[in-house]
Order: structure tokens, then C-alpha cells, then sequence
């Protein structure tokens, strides 16, 4: 018989399932990225595990490990180094996006924004691709959302279309 608490095994696999990207997900991924290559002097890179072991998660309502891997994370320019990869960041980036996925809960993802910050992220960009917005965070608190024109972020220097995001 099957306890009532999830097992770990079984906690992965609904966590895995529900972080889980679709179509959508990852078409806006790839075509944001390239839109915050081309926009500044930066390195934009998808998936990257940024270690956060040196973090007290206990204020944070985000289950405790020892890494966070955003959607996309821009750092400063920067050469790669192909015979020497990094698996876990410990240099934060400027900016970390994470794109919504149908089966994600916008509160799981400002959660993960707090982590961000107070990991020293200057930046976090929650994209929703349903509504075609894009809500930019400096403070957890106070988002600016942008559906329409451009978005505008004065901390990292960029500038995009919402129209070449979402068109």
C-alpha cells in the first residue's frame, strides 16, 4: 500500500512533471535568447545551475537544495572555454528569465525571483507567453510589466521589442 506522503523518488518525479517545459516553453526560450544576445555586451546561457549551497533557504518558500536553474541567465561578456565547461555557476548573473510554463504556478516562480536576489541577481524577467508580457523585477515587490512597446531594463542596459519577443 502506498503511503499518503510522498516518497523522495516519487517527489522528483511530480516536481520534474510539473517544471516540465512544453512547446511554447521552449520555442521562446531559444528566440528570447538569441534577442538578449544580440541586444548588449552579454553571454546569455540557457539552463545553467547557478549553486546556491552557500544560501540559508529557510526564509525562502522553495523546497532546500543546493542549485536553482533558471529558464535563461545573462552575464557580462565573456569567453568560453570549451576543454574547461562549468557545471554549477557560483558567479551570479546580471539577469536570470524564467518563462512560464502552463503547468507552473506564477508564485512557485517569484519564490525562486527572492532566491535570485538575494543571491545578488540584479535582475529577474518573468515571461508569460500567453499574454505576451514580460514583467521585470528589481525588487521582488514591484514589478514593471511590459506588453506593448519595449521592455526596458535600466539596471542590466537592455532593450527589446515586445513585438520581436513575441511575434
Amino acid at each position: 500500500m502506498h503511503s499518503a506522503v510522498l516518497e523522495e523518488s516519487d517527489r522528483i518525479e511530480v516536481e520534474e512533471f510539473q517544471n516540465m517545459g512544453s512547446f511554447n516553453h521552449g520555442y521562446f526560450q531559444i528566440r528570447l535568447g538569441a534577442l538578449l544576445g544580440k541586444a548588449g555586451e552579454h553571454t546569455v546561457v540557457a539552463e545553467l545551475s547557478l549553486d546556491i549551497g552557500q544560501l540559508d533557504l529557510s526564509p525562502f518558500a522553495v523546497e532546500s537544495r543546493d542549485e536553482v536553474k533558471p529558464d535563461l541567465c545573462v552575464y557580462p561578456r565573456r569567453q568560453i572555454n570549451r576543454s574547461q565547461d562549468i557545471v554549477r555557476m557560483t558567479e551570479m548573473p546580471l539577469l536570470v528569465v524564467e518563462i512560464l510554463s502552463p503547468l507552473q504556478g506564477i508564485q512557485t516562480i517569484l519564490n525562486k525571483f527572492r532566491v535570485y536576489f538575494a543571491l545578488g541577481v540584479r535582475s529577474c524577467w518573468l515571461v508569460e507567453p500567453a499574454i505576451g508580457a514580460v514583467a521585470v523585477y528589481h525588487d521582488p515587490d514591484k514589478p514593471r510589466t511590459f506588453s506593448g512597446g519595449e521592455v526596458v531594463d535600466e539596471v542590466v542596459g537592455i532593450r527589446l521589442s515586445v513585438e520581436e519577443i513575441f511575434g
